[in-house]
């Protein structure tokens, strides 16, 4: 990816990388045999990487979902749906280009998508609001719900976002109570959920759209209810403490797998979904349809209750 954009952390892998390129290039131009340098140079690179990312902290997972490179809901869904039919608005104040949904079909499954849309420049996250949904953004991803429960499809929700808009606006049109709905609405839904992370996952603006009967999350994205740099600010006075706040809230998809918050992680390619995107939509699709046709076996109440019991074990906690 010649215009990638490296995190701090991989700079030396890119210069390597950019070493045995050029190394390429002036043995190609003065026919020289230089193939023991060449050989050694990638090995030194398989070794760099390996140290890298075998290692990732809480903190450089974050860094990676944050990446302005990597793929955001409307790339999988190019990618990984056959079709995709947009529907727009709440019927009640307008539409929301934060949180893009409609009908799609994806590996032969109809169904509905709802998600969070980031933007990659300036002129794209004004009108993406950042993928920082308003209010009006999750009463149109509960009009499509309740779309979804009337023709009997499963629903895919993709959760990419720092959290909620927080303005004056926003509050003005009761967000909190927009959110509140569409946790308990989604809870009783007869049709299956599966929402999967793609990148960040924040607060009530990641949980509006995240009740599920199965949560995914793509190996480098977080799920928390506070951002590192929040919960930094709060806990540790500053939010130069963010690398420790991230180890210290277990927001990464490998600490919630193991806590049994999540129910499945989607493996990456190594540095990232957008250092291979193709790989990465493949490894989604299937990881997608496997969920939704396991779930169409159930009958309504019995997915009703697995869901509820889902949501009723979580956490652990002792009485002194």
């Amino acid at each position: 990816m010649s215009d990638y954009q490296p995190l701090d952390f991989e700079k030396p892998i890119i210069e390597l990388e950019e070493k045995i390129e050029t190394l390429k290039k002036e043995l190609g131009d003065q026919n020289i045999d230089m193939s023991p340098e060449l050989t050694a140079m990638v090995g030194k690179l398989k070794k760099t990487k390996d140290e890298i990312y075998n290692t990732l902290s809480a903190w450089d997972r974050v860094k990676i979902a944050r990446h302005v490179q990597r793929p955001f809901m409307l790339d999988y869904l190019k990618n990984i749906a056959e079709d995709f039919t947009e529907l727009h608005g709440d019927r009640i104040i307008g539409d929301d280009n934060a949180m893009p949904g409609g009908f799609a079909t994806i590996g032969g499954i109809k169904c509905v998508v709802i998600g969070h849309q980031k933007g990659r420049d300036t002129k794209e996250n004004l009108k993406r609001n950042f993928g920082s949904a308003h209010p009006e953004g999750y009463r149109k991803a509960l009009r499509l719900m309740q779309m979804a429960e009337k023709f009997n499809l499963p629903l895919i929700t993709f959760i990419d976002t720092p959290g909620a808009f927080p303005g004056i606006g926003a509050e003005e049109r009761n967000i909190s109570e927009a959110i509140a709905r569409n946790l308990r609405d989604m809870m009783v839904l007869k049709v299956p959920v599966v929402a999967v992370v793609l990148g960040e996952g924040g607060s009530g603006g990641a949980l509006g759209i995240g009740i599920a009967d199965t949560l995914l999350m793509m190996e480098n994205s977080y799920y928390s209810v506070i951002s590192p740099e929040g919960c930094a600010a709060i806990l540790y006075k500053h939010r130069k403490h963010a690398p420790q706040a991230a180890e210290a809230m277990k927001m990464s998809a490998p600490d919630l797998e193991k806590l049994g918050v999540i129910d499945g992680v989607v493996k990456e390619p190594r540095g990232g979904a957008h250092r291979d995107p193709e790989t990465t939509y493949a490894s989604l699709k299937e990881a997608l349809t496997v969920e939704i046709s396991k779930l169409q076996e159930l009958d309504v109440e019995e997915l009703l209750d697995s869901r509820y019991n889902k949501f009723r074990n979580y956490g652990v906690f002792a009485e002194g």
